[in-house]
């Protein structure tokens, strides 16, 4: 099959030939029909975040089962899924305490299958798919935990944004901060999952939503999300704005979702007494925000990370296709450019610049 291929940092993806090797026990056979141009895969193109070479990139994608391996029950050839990121073993104690978010064996097993194997090869070099995904590919071997069932005739490529960015961002409104009706929230960083964020925030009741980004293109396209106010960052200080927009006190709900240290502090000094912050970007590796512990103690801030909307993927996407379904979220807004795999370095030069919306590979 086809497939993108990183084989150095900074460098384009290699279009070429893989072999795949049939799904094992507990494992599913899924021809990919939509996976996401995400700024997450950027983070390891550029060397901000690890992952083991050569590999296929490409997290947030859908598509339709071709074959089950043994014991897998709850998908059958001819269904189409959704792909997560975070397939769960059921029985570490993340997963057996309702946080299969962040299971213990997905973790340890980063890089490979559950077995500790890969499916993916060319010749006897074999290949790391991301996230046990790697739908940058015709085609994906996949836990069967890492596959949630669609309804039928629901649209490939608005699953796939379920798979990573709309979970992600309405889930941290949703389950990690849990929002209040009549709340304040300022969210810095309007990419697709910030987005997200406010169309969660907009879903349970807030009474403002501040998008804060450098670019004006992407602020005006927040406003058609929930964004009641917005703050251009480059053209002056973002935590004064925030304050100023907020009575002087600050925001109730501050995220951020843009992964850098400058992001995590405006974020943190945006927030009242008492509020959260919620840290949803993947900063680079070596980053790391001095946040002084005096005003942590005196103001009761909470400062809190989210990892993939601390949701629940077989739970909670469910409700994500259901919310957009029944037109309480957007997802077709969102996506504003697709492309064929062949295009994907492009994609990501877009994705680079103040392009808005969501990119989605569609023809493979």
């Amino acid at each position: 099959m086809k497939a993108a291929i990183l084989y150095e940092t900074n460098q384009p993806l290699v279009i070429e030939e893989v072999e795949l090797d049939p799904p094992k026990k507990g494992e599913v056979h899924v021809k990919i029909g939509a996976a996401g141009v995400c700024r997450s895969d950027l983070h390891f193109m550029h060397g901000d975040a690890i992952i083991q070479t050569p590999a296929i990139l490409g997290h947030e994608g859908a598509g339709t089962v071709l074959d089950v391996g043994e014991g897998v029950t709850s998908v059958k050839p001819g269904d189409d899924v959704i792909l997560s990121f975070v397939p769960n073993c059921g029985r570490c104690p993340y997963c057996l305490t309702g946080r299969a978010n962040l299971c213990d064996l997905h973790g340890a097993t980063s890089g490979t299958l559950f077995d500790g194997t890969n499916r993916l090869h060319i010749g006897d070099q074999y290949i790391t798919p991301m996230g046990k995904v790697g739908c940058f590919a015709q085609e994906a071997v996949v836990p069967e935990t890492g596959c949630i069932l669609l309804p039928k005739g629901f649209p490939l490529p608005q699953a796939a944004l379920i798979g990573c960015s709309v979970t992600t961002g309405v889930g941290a409104a949703m389950y990690n901060a849990e929002i209040t009706p009549g709340s304040t929230v300022a969210v810095f960083g309007v990419g697709g999952v910030g987005l997200n964020v406010i169309q969660g925030a907009r879903l349970l009741g807030a009474s403002k939503i501040i998008a804060v980004d450098i670019h004006q293109s992407k602020l005006e396209f927040a406003s058609k999300f929930g964004a009641t106010n917005t703050v251009d960052a480059s053209s002056g200080d973002p935590v004064a704005k925030v304050k100023e927009l907020t009575d002087g006190l600050g925001a109730d709900y501050t995220f951020e979702v843009f992964g850098s240290s400058e992001t995590v502090l405006n974020a943190y000094h945006s927030v009242k007494k008492g509020g959260q912050v919620i840290i949803v970007g993947i900063a680079p590796v070596t980053a790391t925000a001095a946040i002084d512990p005096v005003s942590l103690v005196r103001f009761e801030r909470t400062v809190k990370g989210c990892y993939y909307g601390s949701a629940r993927p077989n739970i909670d996407m469910p409700t994500m296709v259901t919310l957009y379904k029944s037109g309480q979220i957007d997802i077709d807004g969102l996506i504003t450019r697709e492309y064929s795999l062949d295009e994907i370095n492009q994609a990501y030069k877009d994705i680079d610049t103040t392009e808005i919306g969501r990119g989605v590979i569609t023809k493979f």
